[in-house]
């Protein structure tokens, strides 16, 4: 069983990840509108793996993934985000995250991804 925290300033978005995840692979522990309180609650839940909002109020995703990183280099992170830009997405991967959907995404899209990640981290 994995540790899920999800990061988005939507709570649309966030209601609609913690809807779609595997109940028997994940246990949601934490939730955060922003990357500063997803800094506190990561330090605090010290989740497996994190779904990842890039443009969020107070520290956006990306300053985000490298604080996360600094604190946790085991951590896997999937951004979730509607920026289609490639080069955001990049930015991202180099941070330190290990997967990226764009929104909007299906049900199907986020279990695949979330199962991508599981495996990576099982081989490592």
């Amino acid at each position: 069983m994995y540790k899920l925290m999800i990061v988005d300033d939507s709570n649309i978005i966030r209601k609609r990840i913690e809807r779609s995840f595997n109940a028997t692979q994940f246990e949601l522990v934490a939730v955060a509108g922003d990357g500063a309180e997803a800094v506190e609650k990561f330090q605090q839940f010290q989740p497996d793996v994190v779904t990842m909002d890039l443009t969020m109020p107070n520290m956006d995703g990306l300053e985000c993934i490298q604080k996360l990183r600094e604190i946790s280099k085991e951590v896997s992170i999937l951004v979730v985000s509607a920026l289609s830009d490639k080069a955001t997405g990049l930015k991202a991967l180099q941070y330190g995250a290990r997967g990226f959907i764009c929104k909007p995404f299906t049900d199907d899209q986020l279990v695949a991804a979330l199962n991508k990640l599981v495996q990576q981290k099982m081989k490592s």
